[in-house]
Parts: structure tokens; C-alpha cells; sequence
């Protein structure tokens, strides 16, 4: 059994959809990291600006509406990353099984 996960591994197209996937996962991952921090950042040295009420006599404030775009975000790349993970990842992980079993 250690002789297929050694051939595994050491196969070029495994090696592809590591860096692949490793690749996806940080982008996705940094973009939903850079927009909490920007939001922090505002509520840190400029909290005002989130306590703006949308519309007037209505109590949502800006500061709910950005942070629900956040977490709407992080659900949406979410998906981004399923969506690419079904579509091309899994053919690249299919491929790589077909060839090592053969």
C-alpha cells in the first residue's frame, strides 16, 4: 500500500493539483481575510463611519449592511471554491486515480 502512495505522490499531475488547489485556497482565503480586516480597521480608527443609518427613520446602520456583505461573501467564495473543486479539480484527482491504477 505505501508503493501507491509513494507513486501518487511523486506523480506530476498530483503534484499539479496540490499547487492547484494550495493556490485557489489562499486567494479565496486572503480575499475574505483582507475585507474583515479593512472592516475592522474602519471600526477601529473610524467607528463613526459604520454607525451612518441607511435610511433615514430606520435603525440598520451601515456597519450591518457591510457586515452582512462580508459573511455573504465568505458563503459566495465558498461556493466559488465547491464549483471549481467539482468541476476541474475533481477531473485532474480522476485522472490521476485512473492512471495509477492501471
Amino acid at each position: 500500500m505505501q508503493e501507491v502512495y509513494e507513486r501518487i505522490k511523486n506523480h506530476p499531475d498530483f503534484r499539479n493539483l496540490v499547487k492547484l488547489r494550495r493556490k485557489i485556497s489562499w486567494i479565496l482565503t486572503s480575499i475574505v481575510i483582507l475585507f474583515y480586516f479593512i472592516f475592522i480597521l474602519i471600526i477601529a480608527f473610524s467607528p463613526n463611519t459604520f454607525s451612518r443609518t441607511v435610511f433615514p427613520d430606520n435603525a440598520t446602520t451601515l456597519g450591518i449592511i457591510i457586515g452582512l456583505f462580508i459573511i455573504l461573501l465568505s458563503i459566495f467564495l465558498t461556493g466559488i471554491y465547491v464549483y471549481l473543486a467539482n468541476k476541474k479539480l475533481d477531473k485532474i484527482n480522476d485522472k490521476i486515480i485512473k492512471i495509477i491504477n492501471k
